[in-house]
């Protein structure tokens, strides 16, 4: 499904009148369909293409959770399909009306409320899968501010990595330039300025020429570090909602970073499954969803083998208990008898893998303060290894001048 603009023909009584309305339909075929339903004549069909200020504004968490409230505000009298149309129809500001017009779309043509917000793409898979769960339980206004709370923990995890990243990358900054706007004086100078003593000149030429390469090596390590983190950043801004993309599997190869990720996977997708099997949601299609709730490969190739072994037969216990859950996981699982045994031990897990992954951010917060200090540190032993070098220089100059002082 994707959102169409489509400028058309129609007649009217006063004579052709051009009309300009979007779709929200699957194919361009769809749209001219549509159009020839309602007796148009297409003049052009393009995607909707939102722009920099809309973007930045659906991707904002604040107002995801403003939008998750006003839905649950609203569903206390009416059910949430209603409740987010009346919001949509309340809605005043051009540039929400554009952010929300494709779940009008999907809304008018008699799609859910998951659908509807689904739709949007502004919402992450983990909250998408808290979202669909309760609404598979009809019980969406209780779902809500959990998924809010979700919403919540991952922007405090985010604004602290990025608060870490972002006092980092100054320091990194500021010695890479430095070293960059330094390095071509400094070096010009050492080698302006060398030993005449043909041993002397012999050791400084090897001593400049390590300095001249550490320095460049810590000045373009510094640039392609920034400019790989620029890249991944702008990747998943503009990837986001998409479950695979080459930054993500750059991203998950990282072995820390990639261990807090499937964590936070095996977390959404698990409190998930836990409040669909509460909501006594059939469990082939708790697991299918479960698997929808995550965008690490490793996690929902989870729960889509289990739901395979479950339909050849194999108990839930066992289908549930394989790789990547950890042993004492799977000691809990093995025991299980009923489903809402199920549903308390996957709460469990979740609450265990939420756990780990703090601990994992935290971790990943001390490695990148550590590999920091250690680059100043290169940065600043070069910095005095350049005087010495300059000790050297200095110290044949005034053997230069006053033969009877190196005697």
């Amino acid at each position: 499904m994707q959102q169409w603009i489509a400028e058309y023909t129609i007649d009217s009584p006063s004579g052709a009148k051009v009309v300009t309305e979007s779709y929200y339909l699957p194919t361009v075929a769809d749209v001219r369909n549509e159009i020839s339903k309602r007796g148009g004549y297409v003049l052009t069909i393009r995607p909707h293409e939102r722009s920099a200020v809309e973007r930045w504004m659906a991707r904002s968490s604040w107002w995801q959770v403003q939008l998750l409230r006003g839905i649950q505000f609203r569903s206390t009298v009416t059910s949430p399909g209603v409740a987010l149309w009346r919001l949509i129809q309340s809605e005043t500001n051009p540039k929400r009306q554009n952010i929300l017009s494709p779940a009008r779309e999907a809304l008018s043509r008699g799609l859910g409320v998951i659908d509807a917000l689904r739709a949007l793409n502004i919402f992450d898979h983990g909250t998408l899968a808290i979202l669909a769960a309760s609404e598979r339980s009809n019980r969406l206004a209780e779902g809500i501010p959990h998924a809010i709370q979700s919403i919540t923990n991952k922007r405090k995890n985010r604004n602290a990595i990025m608060l870490t990243m972002s006092w980092v990358g100054f320091d990194i900054l500021s010695i890479v330039q430095g070293m960059f706007w330094g390095k071509g004086k400094i070096i010009g100078w050492f080698k302006s300025h060398p030993p005449h003593d043909p041993v002397a000149l012999a050791k400084y030429t090897v001593v400049v020429g390590r300095l001249q390469f550490l320095w460049g090596f810590l000045t373009w390590l510094a640039i392609g570090m920034a400019v790989a983190m620029a890249w991944i950043i702008l990747s998943f801004w503009n990837n986001r909602g998409k479950k695979d993309f080459p930054a993500a599997r750059i991203v998950r190869g990282i072995p820390l970073i990639g261990a807090y990720l499937r964590d936070l996977g095996f977390s959404d997708s698990t409190a998930a499954a836990a409040r669909m099997l509460r909501g006594r949601v059939p469990i082939a299609d708790t697991l299918m969803q479960a698997s929808e709730a995550t965008t690490f490969p490793e996690v929902a190739q989870y729960w889509l083998g289990a739901r395979e072994d479950l339909s050849r037969g194999v108990s839930l216990g066992a289908a549930l208990d394989k790789d990547p859950l950890t042993k004492g996981e799977r000691m809990e699982l093995a025991a299980v008898a009923d489903l809402d045994q199920v549903a308390t031990v996957m709460d469990s897990i979740s609450d265990m893998r939420q756990q780990a992954s703090k601990i994992k951010h935290n971790l990943i917060v001390w490695a990148a303060m550590i590999l920091s200090s250690l680059y100043l540190v290169i940065a600043f032993g070069s910095a005095i290894y350049a005087l010495t070098v300059m000790n050297m220089s200095m110290d044949s100059m005034m053997n230069q001048f006053l033969p009877g002082v190196g005697g």
